[in-house]
């Protein structure tokens, strides 16, 4: 499956589903959780935590609140136990996780940041390859908006670049 490197506010985005990039307590903390947590208003953050803890590289799926979408899928990318990072396996089991979520709802769009390469401190170039690799790899069954969310032109220009075919 195709996707467009974007850069922006996450919270600000229109789609079907966005995702957060959480951990296993499914607690939204600082990054694009909190970003997420404050445009949704509302009760996302203890609906999400409702759901959780779950294992990592599983997800959640909540409301979206104030926020312009559907649902919000929570991909648990790093633990929220030991030394809270995140790694390949964990990266790449979340993001197929999420996007089969919303595939999983018939969701045409969706907007995904850089699962684990913010508080989670893993590698951005690495992380963004993977994340790449697999949305391409996906076979979606409504899906057809894809974009990968940085919050920085020097983000969007790593991912960009680490995305590359």
């Amino acid at each position: 499956m195709e996707f467009e490197v974007i850069r922006g506010d996450i919270a600000a985005q229109s789609a079907d589903a966005l995702v957060n990039a959480a951990g296993t307590s499914l607690r939204m903390g600082p990054g694009a959780a909190g970003a997420l947590r404050r445009g949704a208003g509302g009760r996302i953050n203890e609906e999400a935590m409702e759901n959780g803890p779950v294992d990592l590289g599983e997800v959640a799926v909540t409301g979206a609140y104030d926020l312009d979408a559907d649902y919000v899928i929570h991909a648990a990318a790093m633990p929220h136990y030991g030394d809270g990072q995140a790694t390949a396996e964990s990266i790449r089991e979340a993001t197929r996780n999420a996007i089969a979520a919303a595939d999983d709802r018939d969701c045409e769009s969706l907007v995904i940041p850089a699962l684990g390469c913010g508080v989670a401190s893993f590698d951005l170039e690495e992380g963004a390859a993977i994340i790449g690799e697999t949305i391409r790899e996906y076979e979606p069954r409504t899906l057809s908006d894809v974009r990968f969310i940085a919050h920085s032109d020097e983000e969007r220009s790593t991912i960009r670049d680490a995305t590359a075919e």
